[in-house]
């Protein structure tokens, strides 16, 4: 057998400033034929959990492409056109199976469905050529995506540290059915619920008790069950929640399972909504928190999440108005992580190791979707790092992938240690610091660009977790974005 094996992710922020060319993704690590399956074989990814049935199968592989890049604005046509003319074309070349890892919130600025574009594509290449998809919990499903696949299914965790359990799951069913020993059919759905990216935790509800549902699904009989929380900053109509189920040759099992799981979510609409307070009160509770010994006298870090500038979630990673309110109520003992800002960088690293300096540090990002403009923040402090920004994951998300921050420094004012990159990176593991000489456990506070996905990391150390609401394009406050495209009604956008 033939195996066409290939990744195409991106989660796009269509309220994002940042843009999204090939050079994005190559940023991240864009790898191409032979050189995919090197950079992905052996990791904690769908894609190394396919590359390992693959090779037990005896099946001949295939990888054209494995392409990911921070969230951020749309897809420029010319990287799409990249991604999915290598998908096609070694579809076109001929193969048996193909096995997709595929994020499910793509708007390219060719279509606002660039997920379900590649899959209609391939569809119409090779008809009857059996698909496995996995898809990211933040998938906007569409009935063009399930349509031009055999077999999808989405992650379980967020922070998603199940990548590589699901594509062995995705992927044994479609090697079973390959043999003939089974016959996939999928049902799914959807309900008008934009929940909230912060609100959707796997350990918090409302999703822990949807998930705990999916999982009492696939022990009754079906062969995946998946609930997606959606991804509200994408633009989209379908943007939102949804379900999928699979089951072998029994579509009303399938949708019995599915209408289940919508409905529980319907009825726990209200939970998807994050309510926040003003930013200067989450930094004195904070102040606060760590100066009370939590139970035990554990010393470890409080952490500040400054969730509205995530650039895991499109956000520009430069927005300093967190910062600017941490130092003006004078914490101490701070750690940051991680400011993009590529132009402070490198003035840090003609200045040199041990220097002293005076920087406008972030605020180089205006972001009109919000109505803001940029505002840099008038920063001194000494040099005390400067590397290539280059390190591997240590887990559990993404596990053995190599990291690139671009060339790094960072700038120790005193009070807080600020890491400084030339590539926006989310900091959901620990090397973010410990890859600068930091070690994170030993600070008091952490201060993270970050909404979920630092659990992954950071959760087992931190003594308190405040969310801080700062600016930026990944705000959970509806009022500041327009939406143009997204169905109506939905909730909470409407009164549902």
């Amino acid at each position: 057998m033939r195996f066409v094996i290939a990744m195409m992710k991106h989660e796009t922020n269509t309220f994002s400033p940042i843009a999204t060319p090939w050079a994005r993704f190559r940023e991240w690590g864009a790898h191409i034929g032979d050189d995919a399956r090197r950079a992905y074989e052996n990791t904690g990814m769908p894609m190394g959990a396919y590359l390992e049935l693959a090779r037990e199968a005896g099946a001949d592989i295939v990888t054209p492409i494995a392409a990911e890049a921070m969230p951020s604005g749309p897809v420029s046509e010319e990287a799409y056109s990249i991604m999915t003319d290598a998908i096609c074309d070694a579809v076109a070349a001929g193969c048996d199976a193909a096995f997709l890892d595929l994020h499910g919130a793509m708007v390219s600025e060719t279509t606002l469905d660039g997920e379900g574009t590649l899959l209609e594509r391939i569809r119409g290449i090779a008809p009857g050529l059996p698909i496995a998809v996995t898809c990211d919990l933040h998938c906007n499903l569409t009935q063009r995506m399930v349509d031009n696949c055999t077999v999808l299914i989405g992650y379980k965790t967020y922070p998603h540290t199940d990548m590589y359990d699901v594509g062995l799951q995705v992927g044994r069913i479609l090697m079973k059915s390959l043999h003939g020993e089974l016959d996939p059919v999928m049902a799914w759905g959807n309900r008008p619920i934009l929940g909230q990216t912060l609100r959707q935790g796997t350990d918090d509800e409302p999703m822990r008790s949807l998930i705990a549902q999916a999982q009492e699904a696939e022990r009754s009989g079906a062969l995946a069950a998946t609930v997606f929380g959606g991804f509200p900053m994408a633009d989209m109509p379908e943007a939102g929640l949804s379900s999928i189920v699979v089951t072998d040759n029994d579509p009303s099992q399938a949708e019995a399972f599915t209408q289940a799981l919508l409905d529980a979510a319907w009825t726990q609409r209200e939970a998807f909504v994050y309510r926040g307070r003003p930013l200067p009160d989450s930094v004195a509770h904070a102040a606060e928190l760590a100066r009370k010994p939590a139970a035990g006298g554990a010393d470890r870090p409080v952490i500040l999440l400054d969730h509205a500038d995530n650039c895991g979630s499109g956000g520009t990673q430069d927005d300093m108005s967190v910062v600017a309110e941490v130092l003006r109520q004078g914490l101490e003992d701070v750690a940051v992580a991680a400011i993009w800002d590529p132009l402070t960088v490198r003035e840090l690293h003609d200045a040199g190791l041990d220097s002293t300096v005076t920087v406008a540090l972030g605020g180089n990002t205006d972001m009109p979707s919000i109505g803001a403009t940029g505002q840099p923040l008038q920063v001194t402090g000494r040099v005390s790092a400067l590397t290539d920004g280059d390190w591997t994951v240590a887990g559990p998300m993404y596990t053995g992938v190599q990291v690139a921050m671009g060339p790094t420094a960072v700038l120790d004012t005193g009070n807080m240690e600020i890491v400084i990159v030339s590539w926006h990176h989310e900091p959901w593991d620990t090397g973010v610091f410990t890859s600068v000489g930091i070690d994170p456990e030993q600070k008091t506070f952490l201060l993270l660009k970050s909404r979920i996905h630092y659990r992954a990391g950071f959760a087992d150390m931190a003594k308190h977790t405040i969310t801080c609401d700062g600016r930026g394009v990944t705000t959970s406050d509806n009022d500041l974005l327009h939406y143009r495209n997204v169905r109506r009604p939905i909730y909470p956008l409407d009164p549902l």
